[in-house]
């Protein structure tokens, strides 16, 4: 049987252009959504290149919305054997330092960027862990290295985006605790910082193409039985915690 994808926020940008990249490498896909419209329209513009894919509506901010995807994947596929964590959002990007950010902000970040991964990861972790080569990748962000802010020297160290980075940060902390989790040693878990794309979420001021953006994460995704474990990587190289 094919390998099965289900991709976070996929709709569009990164999260769409990394389900092409695997489905034009045989794995079929599920594309999470929060539009099922806009899910729907992705799913043909894939199915129109050869690829197997499937959308659903999810709101990772919703448990409701979440507690649905073991069905989905029972019904639909009857296996999972990737998941990518994409879905984000950045409302505090040039924001204020951490003693004028809003609090509402902070809350709104972290329940998509942090326990929108936690949830969905918790919710199809079953699935995983049937599979002969359960991958899990979780979008992360090197503004979120806490070696790159402190360093002075590096442009990193200028970023001031609070409540993103503080999210991606607890997201890379949660991609060490569960890949050292060892009842789940079989799986390999990491984290990925697609670089600085061009996206609807910076906006467009990127400097990588969406199929640069892509790149790590597919090979986080697609790695082999003796690939790295717990790590956090750009441009397929390690990143500082």
């Amino acid at each position: 049987m094919k390998p099965v994808a289900l991709i976070t926020g996929a709709n569009k940008g990164i999260g769409l252009e990394i389900a092409h990249q695997l489905g034009k490498r045989g794995y079929r896909v599920i594309l999470g959504a929060r539009s099922t419209e806009r899910g729907g329209a992705a799913a043909k513009v894939l199915q129109a290149e050869g690829i197997e894919a499937e959308s659903i509506e999810l709101d990772v901010t919703k448990a409701e919305s979440i507690a649905k995807l073991p069905d989905f994947i029972r019904s639909k596929f009857g296996q999972l054997d990737v998941l990518i964590n994409n879905a984000a959002i950045l409302l505090d990007n040039d924001g204020p330092p951490p003693s004028a950010t809003d609090p509402q902000v902070l809350r709104d970040t972290f329940e998509t960027n942090f326990f929108g991964v936690f949830t969905v990861t918790q919710t199809v972790l079953p699935f995983l862990c049937q599979s002969p080569a359960g991958r899990i990748v979780n979008l992360s962000s090197s503004v979120a290295s806490s070696t790159s802010i402190l360093d002075p020297v590096s442009p990193l160290s200028e970023v001031i985006s609070p409540a993103y980075q503080a999210s991606k940060t607890a997201v890379n902390a949660l991609t060490v605790l569960l890949a050292k989790e060892p009842a789940h040693t079989t799986i390999k878990v990491n984290s990925a910082c697609p670089g600085p794309v061009k996206t609807d979420q910076n906006p467009k001021r990127g400097l990588l193409s969406l199929e640069e953006g892509a790149d790590t994460p597919v090979w986080l995704a697609t790695l082999p039985a003796d690939g790295p474990n717990g790590g956090f990587f750009n441009s397929r190289k390690p990143v500082p915690w």
